[in-house]
């Protein structure tokens, strides 16, 4: 693939971001468009490896075929390599953009060299192939008298509402907010991913001829045995929305919010008035606090900062990661190493600093005589790896710290679905309180209801929910039909957990 010996001419060279002062003074993506010569000598550099890596169980979660699509690249067969990478990627947009690449984690190349700018490439494709025409709704042929109700309208449901569509079933998508997408329109800010592209995509799946009903929160609104009575199948996929907590002295305080309020909010405003209307928790001139790392907690500096905040801490429990894989986390693991994301680089332009902070403990929220938050008290933590390659943490005695702050987000993930209406569809919950469905068959304790993505297997990716998504109609369309043509990822050792 590529280039016989282009992995040991050309070093990788990724898309680079825009400039940092310039994008912290918009809400525009922070992408740049990259030159179709840097994307074919980066093509060049996928080696023939014999067994692609990047598409086992370490690697791809919905088994794009990459080494084929930038063999494709590399020759300037761009149209081809578009039909390559559908073949397996209904939305190549979203995960070009969001996804962290455990793909390019598991490149053969990544043993002792970095890896192939695999999402570079991906993202330019898809992109490409919007510019050039060759990106159009997908009609079918014939249709079945089959209904399938779909309730979610995040990754999951939006990939398996595609799927279920091909197949010729009548599909209709509930989503309770008041505008389609789920996570992809709310929960990731506009500068990670646009919300053009959401709604571009959305018209073409509209326009294929599935209907999407907004403002209907099934068990709140909607009955959900309306839906079993109407409906020849349903699927859930309501994501893992309940977010963790921290549960210590002061909680009850004014200005401690929960990530994805903060960043809900934000963006609902800014799609509706471009913020005029102040419905949304406003970080100016406020000393800002992030508890938590991840995707999630550097979407909220970068929204914190972009709102004027006067200052900003990101803590993590964790200690900070090595620079290099250590011993415990060989190729092709996904690499636990430290990552600048772009929220970090803009905290460096705006503050002249990483925000992070490792190894802190939360003891607790300080407030003042009317319960408003004035500050945060911290511990350092001793991290000690076990006989068993595991971590255990203590407290430092005598590290105590209190940091000023009047705004606090919580970004430290999610726990689980919310219950109101497995409740009352009376469906079954596994020990970790996600829906009980077995990864393969997607079925849950009701014949004709299946469940995917992370109301059944825990907080995860944007392309795992697309892989369960694909995964769910596969077992759907079988439970319709007595059989399918519908394509699906393999069973993934990463989706046994489930």
């Amino acid at each position: 693939m590529g280039k016989p010996t282009g992995f040991m001419e050309y070093p990788r060279r990724k898309t680079p971001w825009r400039d940092t002062k310039e994008r912290l003074l918009d809400y525009y993506e922070i992408y740049t468009p990259a030159k179709d010569h840097d994307l074919k000598i980066q093509g060049a550099r996928c080696m023939n490896c014999g067994v692609p890596f990047c598409e086992s169980e370490h690697g791809c979660p919905i088994d794009n075929l990459i080494p084929e699509w930038n063999d494709l690249v590399y020759k300037n067969r761009w149209r081809d390599a578009y039909n390559r990478l559908i073949k397996t990627n209904n939305f190549p947009e979203f995960t070009g953009r969001v996804c962290p690449a455990p793909c390019e984690g598991a490149c053969v190349l990544g043993i002792n060299e970095p890896a192939v700018t695999i999402k570079d490439i991906e993202n330019s494709i898809i992109d490409r192939a919007f510019e050039e025409g060759w990106v159009r709704s997908q009609q079918t042929t014939k249709r079945t008298n089959k209904r399938v109700a779909i309730i979610g309208s995040g990754p999951a449901g939006l990939t398996a509402a595609d799927q279920l569509n091909q197949a010729g079933h009548s599909v209709i998508v509930f989503e309770r907010e008041d505008r389609v997408g789920g996570l992809l329109m709310y929960g990731i800010p506009n500068m990670k991913l646009s919300k053009s592209l959401v709604k571009r995509r959305l018209q073409l799946l509209e326009d294929s001829g599935i209907e999407f009903r907004v403002n209907t929160n099934v068990g709140v609104n909607l009955e959900p045995q309306a839906l079993m009575d109407d409906f020849d199948a349903i699927l859930i996929a309501t994501g893992s929305t309940i977010p963790r907590d921290i549960e210590i002295p002061g909680r009850d305080g004014k200005n401690i919010h929960f990530a994805m309020d903060f960043l809900t909010q934000h963006t609902k405003s800014l799609l509706n008035t471009s913020l005029t209307d102040g419905n949304y928790i406003n970080a100016k001139d406020k000393n800002v606090i992030v508890i938590g790392g991840g995707d999630t907690g550097t979407d909220c500096i970068a929204t914190a900062i972009r709102q004027g905040c006067s200052s900003l801490v990101n803590m993590e429990i964790m200690p900070k990661p090595p620079v290099d894989r250590g011993h415990n986390n060989p190729w092709p693991l996904w690499p636990h190493i430290y990552r600048t994301d772009y929220g970090h680089e803009e905290s460096q332009e705006r503050f002249g600093k990483d925000p992070r902070e490792f190894s802190l403990l939360s003891k607790e929220f300080l407030v003042d005589e009317h319960n408003k938050l004035t500050g945060l008290k911290t511990i350092n933590l001793d991290w000690e790896e076990t006989s068993l390659g595991q971590q255990s943490m203590k407290e430092v005695r005598g590290t105590e710290e209190i940091w000023e702050a009047d705004l606090i987000f919580l970004a430290m993930g999610f726990v689980g679905p919310e219950q109101y209406l497995l409740d009352k569809m009376k469906v079954k919950l596994n020990d970790r309180n996600n829906i009980h469905a077995d990864y393969g068959d997607f079925s849950t304790s009701i014949e004709g209801v299946f469940a995917s993505g992370d109301c059944r297997r825990g907080q995860s990716l944007v392309v795992w929910a697309m892989n369960e998504g694909r995964g769910a109609a596969l077992a759907i369309d079988r439970f319709l039909e007595g059989q399918s043509t519908l394509s699906a990822p393999m069973l993934k050792l990463g989706s046994l957990r489930g």
